[in-house]
């Protein structure tokens, strides 16, 4: 069973249409409304038809939990199939949905929503810490269970649950607000009214909801722009990206790696896949908390991995390595890691099941160059951030230890908060759960107020040890290292997904929209007004160094500059019989502009070209990825 609990200032329904599956019900059923009540979205899975009376007691003692916890004397039932990939029959789901139904009546006023329906909702979530809950629902005996999927079977819910995932999941957590003159402050006691992005946050991290109700503003503009979409061919979270989208990927995964490299990185490449079975590898997929894609060939259960941790770990185990190697860094551009993460969280380039992550790890001699380490990584992040367009006012910081970890090291962790000048968020707990005693995520905050980790760094206590990683002091003895996990930017499809929506956002605020000009997959659109000024607007691409295209298209010079501002292109230049006679350009600049006011420049080919040189001076550059002629380009959506 999967439930998310939504308190609400009010929801209410409508059937629209009935599925094979409807349940008969009375005209007076077909609409409802209930005021201040726990909307409590459910989905039957085909694990509780083994003992639907269990299934039955539990979710009732859930939603009794937290309907005490919000004051709640009123509760609405509302089956919401895409919880699951994994669904009950039918006939299960309705004899459950109306055994919770009969068991949450005498205590409350319940209302249910009719089963195998096409329904309209509105709902109004109150926005407390506690308004939004997800819960997964477990029969009796499965909380140690652990699924392996074969290519014989093609359910969607056979994928291997760590024992990691968990321990997330019951992991007693204690939240606080570290500001940067080092004070703990309780969540309850510190004003957030000052701070309405880190509110957000916290909200979202309480909750623990990150089930999406609507799709977001950047999923709209990544097929607008031609940068990515869906994949109907392949499976959930599997994107196809198109030229353009192919082009700001290569341009940011070239980026990181170019900045891994400066720290002293050195680049690897290792498997996709494993061995689900290879003793060292099944200890650690039960200690990193992530859902695993797997499957079977030549009887042997593998799985793809979803991070570098593995190949790298196993490379450090066969390697020599001194004292005078450390710290010893390796990273890996994954493309591709593979998650297979809950159907309700996948939304266009936020949460996928296949992405492209910057991996790096760090063996580091002892506890204090893993923390120097950590800080100089940290900061490192920030500026990669900065570079691909995301600002530290974009993000909210998440620091994560244990407590003895925190008691030992309160000054450095300070620090932490103040390198970025603003309160953090902090999640705190007496036991270490996982294999990292430190962790840190840069955390992007949407349109829809959704938190998605972009840089992370992680000091891990537990793998050298696991997989048997050496390296020589200076007295001839093997220890084991302290391992750091890196991750500079985040998936780098999670980067765009974050300047679109951060751009989305601008232009609520009436800002113009734009992208970085080293990111832009055009850079300068020219429009010759007729076809006699195309030889002209030619003898102009020559001259920029950068990627200029030419909109040759016989539509009016106001359409096509109302296309390029839809395209986000930086520069626009058009020309005519004037710019032909003065050998200049007409040049709209779009950073400088605001909607419907153009800052327009007469300028040379070669002061444009110069402008755009300094704007993307030591990042990478790739040529355009289209046609230069506009004319010509297919239209992928």
């Amino acid at each position: 069973m999967q439930l998310l609990l939504i308190h609400s200032d009010y929801i209410e329904y409508e059937v629209k249409k009935s599925t094979p599956v409807a349940e008969k019900i009375e005209e007076s059923l077909k609409r409802g409304r209930l005021e201040d009540a726990l909307t409590a979205f459910m989905a039957v899975e085909s694990v509780d038809e083994a003992n639907p009376a269990d299934t039955i007691k539990r979710t009732v003692a859930e939603i009794e939990k937290v309907a005490a916890q919000v004051k709640a004397e009123r509760l609405m039932l509302y089956p919401y199939a895409h919880l699951s990939s994994n669904l009950s029959s039918p006939k299960v789901a309705v004899s459950i949905l109306k055994g919770i139904e009969e068991a949450l009546s005498g205590k409350y006023e319940v209302m249910r929503a009719p089963f195998g329906w096409y329904k309209a909702f509105k709902i109004s979530c109150k926005g407390h810490p506690l308004s939004e809950l997800s819960r997964s629902i477990l029969p009796e005996g499965m909380e140690e269970t652990k699924v392996i999927a074969s290519c014989a079977k093609s359910s969607e819910d056979e994928d291997v649950v760590s024992e990691a995932l968990k321990a997330e999941s019951v992991a007693k957590s204690y939240w606080h607000i570290l500001t940067p003159d080092g004070e703990l402050h309780s969540i309850d006691d510190f004003d957030l009214s000052k701070h309405p992005n880190l509110q957000k946050f916290v909200d979202y991290e309480i909750s623990k909801n990150r089930a999406m109700e609507k799709a977001p503003p950047h999923v709209e503009l990544m097929r607008r722009l031609e940068i990515a979409d869906y994949e109907p061919g392949s499976d959930s979270g599997n994107m196809r990206f198109y030229p353009k989208g192919r082009l700001m990927k290569t341009l940011l995964e070239n980026y990181v790696l170019d900045e891994s490299s400066k720290y002293g990185a050195m680049e690897v490449e290792t498997p996709i896949m494993y061995d689900m079975n290879h003793p060292t590898l099944k200890k650690y997929l039960d200690r990193f908390p992530a859902r695993q894609y797997s499957i079977e060939s030549d009887k042997r259960h593998l799985f793809l991995r979803f991070a570098a941790c593995f190949g790298q770990f196993l490379m450090n185990h066969d390697m020599t390595i001194s004292y005078k190697s450390l710290p010893l860094k390796m990273i890996e551009l994954t493309r591709y890691s593979f998650r297979k993460e809950q159907r309700g969280e996948l939304v266009g380039l936020r949460r996928l099941r296949a992405f492209t992550m910057p991996d790096m790890h760090t063996l580091c001699t002892d506890m204090d160059q893993a923390v120097s380490q950590f800080d100089e990584q940290y900061n490192m992040c920030i500026n990669v951030l900065d570079k691909v367009g995301i600002k530290l006012d974009d993000y909210e910081v998440a620091i994560r230890f244990t407590r003895d970890f925190y008691e030992s090291n309160r000054d450095f962790i300070t620090n932490l908060a103040k390198t970025v000048d603003k309160p953090v968020l902090v999640e705190m707990w007496d036991t270490r759960f996982f294999y990292f005693v430190l962790k840190f995520e840069f955390n992007f905050i949407d349109a829809l107020a959704k938190a998605s980790a972009l840089s992370t760094v992680q000091i891990d206590v537990e793998n050298a040890e696991r997989y048997d990683i050496n390296y020589i002091n200076t007295k001839g003895e093997a220890k084991k290292p302290v391992v750091l996990h890196c991750s500079p930017s985040g998936a780098i499809e999670r980067c765009i997904y974050a300047l679109l929506e951060k751009e989305s956002m601008a232009m609520e605020e009436g800002a113009v929209p734009m992208l970085p000009v080293w990111l832009s997959p055009t850079q300068v659109r020219i429009i010759p007004i007729a076809q006699r000024h195309l030889e002209f607007a030619e003898q102009v691409s020559e001259q920029l160094k950068c990627r200029a295209d030419i909109d040759d298209r016989e539509d009016t010079v106001g359409k096509r500059i109302r296309e390029a501002g839809r395209e986000w292109i930086p520069y626009v230049a058009v020309i005519g019989d004037k710019e032909i006679e003065n050998g200049t350009i007409n040049v709209t600049i779009r950073s400088e502009s605001q909607p419907n006011k153009p800052v327009k420049m007469e300028m040379s080919a070669e002061e444009l070209n110069n402008r755009i040189m300094s704007e993307i001076e030591g990042l990478p550059y790739r040529g355009l990825p289209l046609s230069k002629l506009v004319s010509v380009r297919p239209k992928f959506i």
